[in-house]
């Protein structure tokens, strides 16, 4: 839990800066010597907001992304927001692997996004308390402005 809090904070102050990952999963975090966390690989993150006070950012034509962890929206519709790295932020707590295989041996992202369109949500994992899970349900909220914030999830 600690960890998540730092990736939170490292989150946190990206999003002051007005930039977005894009990419936030657990082979994008470093950890040190006691346990000091860093989010890093920022070869997908982009700017927003600077020059044209956007805060969402599109995709181009023929972007690859991990499908299995990224937001309904961005997937499916290219519009990646700090929202969307919300989305993503569990893939860390779940130790790297992906969100929804786990459930569903071998669904394509096809299938993967189609599950996520009818409501689909992984399931609570075995180790992860009620609370710490409806947190998770919160962020993969469908509406991007209803996940909450990376100062909340820091906290």
């Amino acid at each position: 839990v600690d960890i998540l809090g730092q990736v939170a904070s490292g989150m946190q102050y990206l999003e002051a800066e007005k930039f977005i990952h894009r990419d936030l999963a657990a082979r994008n975090i470093l950890v040190g010597e006691r346990n000091c966390v860093k989010v890093a690989d920022f070869g997908l993150s982009r700017a927003i907001g600077r020059l044209r006070r956007r805060r969402v950012h599109g995709a181009a034509a023929g972007a690859k992304f991990p499908i299995k962890w990224t937001s309904p929206e961005a997937a499916l519709l290219g519009r990646f927001t700090i929202k969307s790295d919300v989305w993503s932020f569990w893939h860390r707590y779940l130790r790297g692997g992906h969100l929804w295989p786990d459930a569903i041996p071998g669904m394509s992202n096809t299938e993967t996004l189609q599950e996520l369109e009818t409501g689909y949500r992984m399931p609570r994992p075995a180790n992860c308390s009620e609370e710490l899970y409806d947190i998770m349900l919160n962020c993969w909220d469908e509406t991007p402005e209803e996940r909450p914030t990376f100062a909340h999830l820091g906290a």
